[in-house]
């Protein structure tokens, strides 16, 4: 059974136990009123005879007294304590007058079934002229009662099956219209796996219901996966195609070591310095790749709250130690310039700029820090050769280079300005960069104020 049927199935069933149940409700409490009404009436009715029976009996023979107050349907009797009755019925029901005399010398009301019939029974004690006490009793049909209580359980039974008519026709709508998303999700999933090509639902209106949220949330599961496509896509290309020089020097060199790596002492420590050089700069390309192939979702920030000037006049001096250069730091900043960010992130950001100005500028290295407006800013300046123009708006793209036997010799693999825009973009902060040929470039990290 598909889920459209259930949802059908199930929500009509639903629907109809909950009317039956309701109409059930319904009846018994009518039901309950009817019967407390009737009693009520009836502990009035034999009150009433009562009264008249005790001030006529003895006067009046019993026969024609009972004769006197006998209901137009039902009958009275006089029980006296040893079981003898006087009996008197309506003449349509003279049946009841078959019914075992008993005496009961307390008052009881209460309904009885004979032949299929319903009766109100009360009794009540009676004075007799001897002094003894007799019981009175009155037995009252309940025909008109059932009557109403047959015509309304026809009623509501009649409207349970109309009820039920556009129950059917709602659960109808109602699961075709829950199913519908889904049959569509369906055959989009299908189309994509008979296609292999990324297609999204068309999502009609703008509502916010958990069936649009479910379409939007496949749409935006799409869009990632085909994200994900698109950079593994431009991993495997980028990477093939990058790696590919190293691999070929590599493999040049060895040749050469096998050839005559023996013999010539001079050609055989080229080689290994070449070699070992291209195999350091394929370890670096290939973290940066990984990190590029990383999806924003994916870096896991996480933020604290940091002091800048200390930040800084560590990582300086970690930076300087480690590759013997001299590095500047001129900061404007306040003592307590405590910013939010992921420390180890914007860490990985300033080594980026550092390891640029270090490759190309043998001068030194200046570090700037200050405030301007809502903004805290950080500068690396570098005297190096600087950047064209024309080269500055695409040096953040993959594998650009400004100048390829430049970065070569330095080391670069072309994706540390990628990288940094990645890490940037995650962080929330902007980098500018400013360059001029011949003088040297400056690149600013700018961050918004905590």
């Amino acid at each position: 059974m598909n889920l459209r049927k259930k949802i059908y199935l199930y929500t009509t069933v639903l629907f109809a136990v909950l009317l039956i149940i309701m109409n059930i409700a319904v009846y018994a409490v009518f039901s309950k009123l009817i019967y407390e009404n009737e009693q009520a009436s009836i502990s009035n009715e034999i009150a009433n005879m009562i009264k008249i029976a005790q001030s006529s009996i003895g006067n009046v023979p019993e026969a024609e007294l009972l004769r006197a107050l006998v209901p137009s349907s039902g009958m009275v009797r006089l029980v006296q304590p040893d079981k003898k009755a006087v009996t008197s019925t309506s003449s349509d029901e003279k049946a009841l007058s078959e019914i075992p005399s008993e005496y009961i010398s307390s008052e009881v009301i209460k309904t009885m079934e004979r032949n299929n019939r319903v009766y109100m029974f009360a009794t009540a004690p009676l004075i007799l002229p001897d002094g003894e006490i007799g019981s009175f009793q009155l037995t009252r049909s309940l025909e008109n009662a059932e009557k109403i209580l047959r015509t309304l359980r026809f009623v509501l039974g009649i409207v349970t099956v109309l009820a039920m008519i556009p129950v059917l026709i709602s659960s109808a709508i109602l699961s075709k219209f829950i199913t519908r998303p889904v049959a569509t999700m369906t055959a989009t999933m299908k189309e994509i796996r008979k296609s292999g090509q990324f297609k999204r639902l068309e999502l009609e209106g703008k509502s916010q219901d958990e069936l649009h949220q479910m379409g939007e949330t496949f749409n935006h599961m799409i869009d990632l996966l085909e994200s994900n496509y698109e950079k593994q896509k431009l991993f495997i290309s980028n990477a093939s195609h990058e790696l590919k020089t190293p691999l070929t020097v590599i493999e040049s060199y060895s040749s050469l070591l096998k050839r005559r790596g023996l013999k010539e002492p001079e050609l055989f420590n080229e080689s290994i310095e070449a070699i070992h050089s291209e195999a350091l700069r394929m370890k670096e390309m290939t973290e940066q790749l990984l990190m590029l192939a990383r999806h924003d979702d994916q870096w896991m920030l996480d933020l604290k709250m940091i002091d800048l000037n200390r930040f800084l006049t560590q990582i300086i001096r970690t930076y300087g130690d480690a590759f013997k250069r001299t590095i500047q730091l001129e900061s404007s900043l306040s003592g307590n310039a405590f910013i939010q960010t992921d420390e180890n992130k914007l860490k990985q950001l300033l080594f980026i700029f550092l390891d640029n100005a270090r490759k190309y500028s043998d001068d030194v290295i200046k570090v700037t820090a200050g405030t301007e407006e809502s903004e805290v800013y950080i500068r690396i300046e570098d005297r190096g050769m600087g950047i064209p123009q024309k080269d500055l708006p695409r040096v953040f793209d993959r594998f650009y280079r400004v100048d390829k036997a430049r970065n070569r010799k330095t080391g670069g693999s072309g994706l540390g300005l990628s990288l940094a825009k990645e890490i940037a973009d995650a962080l929330g902060v902007e980098i500018r960069l400013e360059s001029t040929e011949g003088l040297g470039t400056a690149a600013s990290i700018r961050i918004k104020k905590t």
